[in-house]
């Protein structure tokens, strides 16, 4: 009888130690679009670069939630509740990574649902800001990584000026740290240049993939290799603004420099 209330002790001391412990990790969540979102296996090998950045964590220190789903917009991620679930979770301490503009920018008819104003983009920001400065987490704002996209001259064009411009203006006045992928995805496709930068997307010949038979020409969505490589700007942008979750990763080294 002894042996067995000991044992039941020992086992529940072990439970509360593993509670405790995951109550205590740091949760970093992140928000966004299909360029961020964790993929489906049937759209392999487009991958958003929040699926590698999660195995640059130790996950019993830092754990990393990824909200964001492919299609969404600020409106329409508040609008379907999505962003709700991310509030009522976080805890002092606990960061939100926020990347849209892809889809707040889609103005062509087949995507009319998913268009936010300029000006309601700003408001929709402001909102994630102050709902997670309110829960004593802090909110870290990622400019929209930029499409492939090239000029005559092999120079990598901005695709996403208005909505860029509004989150660095919102950063800025909010006081909020801000990681400029759409700046560096567009240096690092101007260095590959245009024929080299299509291993970083989702381009290929037709039977090359079976899971896209007739080809795909997509320089918008991440093969597995370019979501990789943003998930390195990304680190490398949190270095270069010195947020202290830098301290938290496990695999330093970083390529695109």
């Amino acid at each position: 009888m002894l042996k067995n209330k000991i044992l039941i002790a020992l086992v529940a001391i072990a439970c509360c130690s593993f509670m405790l412990k995951d109550q205590d990790r740091l949760t970093v969540f992140l928000i966004g679009d299909s360029t961020v979102c964790t993929q489906p296996v049937s759209q392999a090998p487009v991958t958003g670069w929040g699926t590698p950045f999660t195995a640059f964590f130790d996950s019993n220190i830092v754990r990393i939630e990824n909200h964001a789903r492919g299609g969404r917009s600020t409106r329409t991620f508040l609008s379907e509740g999505r962003w709700q679930p991310v509030v009522e979770h976080l805890k002092p301490g606990d960061y939100v990574f926020i990347q849209f503009g892809h889809n707040d920018e889609a103005k062509e008819e087949i995507y009319k649902d998913r268009y936010t104003s300029p000006e309601d983009y700003r408001k929709n920001l402001v909102r994630f800001i102050e709902e997670t400065k309110a829960k004593q987490a802090y909110p870290v704002l990622v400019t929209p990584v930029s499409r492939r996209r090239f000029s005559k001259e092999g120079k990598a064009l901005e695709t996403h000026i208005e909505y860029s411009k509004v989150m660095t203006e919102v950063a800025a006045a909010y006081k909020v740290p801000l990681l400029d992928l759409d700046t560096r995805s567009r240096a690092l496709y101007d260095t590959l240049g245009p024929e080299y930068s299509k291993v970083l997307f989702n381009v290929s010949e037709a039977g090359a993939n079976p899971q896209f038979p007739n080809g795909a020409n997509d320089n918008t969505h991440f093969s597995e290799y370019g979501a990789r490589r943003m998930a390195e700007l990304v680190l490398d942008e949190m270095k270069k603004v010195n947020l202290p979750l830098i301290q938290k990763v496990r695999v330093v080294k970083i390529a695109n420099k």
